[in-house]
């Protein structure tokens, strides 16, 4: 390769890592980061998850919470305890777990099922994950709930899937916790 091949190339690196700082720095705004995948990988809430099918990637960066029971085909990172609250009070304190969550927002909310979807984005690329929460009833004032949280196009590592995972999980557990001893 010659001295102006080279060089020409070099040029052109530099103005592409330009152009994508210029679009991370930007954020949700227009010309930004967010457009930037939404145009690589299309709308970043991934749709509904059905737990009773769910079968994991193993190369996809998620992270799952879920009882035996209710995910029988996928394996788990975790499993949430049944919790001393009603169901509907339950997806209440999810919902405010997620509210508390950085560049977190909820995208679909089931009027007439459990289940809700949220999108959270990483720091500094705002790469998106789904995150579906889903409620199940364990009797008269229990519940439990299932998990997920899968990347859109793998941006971030499974770790970071996983430490959202548990984050949320302690969130929950702290703010259902504290009501049950109320109760």
């Amino acid at each position: 390769m010659g001295r102006a091949a080279a060089l020409s190339l070099l040029i052109l690196f530099l103005a592409a890592l330009a152009a994508g700082a210029v679009a991370v720095a930007r954020g949700e705004e227009p010309g930004g980061i967010e457009e930037v995948w939404i145009a690589l990988f299309g709308p970043p809430d991934l749709g509904p998850v059905d737990f009773a099918t769910l079968r994991r990637v193993p190369s996809r960066s998620d992270a799952l919470a879920c009882a035996a029971d209710i995910c029988p085909l996928a394996r788990p990172d975790a499993v949430p305890p049944d919790f001393s609250v009603p169901g509907a009070r339950l997806r209440e304190i999810v919902r405010a777990v997620a509210e508390r969550q950085p560049r977190t927002a909820l995208v679909f909310t089931d009027r007439w099922g459990e289940q809700d979807r949220y999108v959270a984005r990483t720091a500094w690329l705002r790469c998106p994950d789904t995150i579906v929460a889903e409620i199940v009833g364990r009797g008269e004032g229990r519940s439990s709930l299932a998990l997920y949280i899968r990347s859109q196009a793998g941006c971030p590592v499974p770790a970071t899937s996983r430490e959202r995972l548990t984050r949320w999980l302690d969130g929950i557990a702290a703010a259902a916790g504290t009501e049950s001893s109320k109760g």
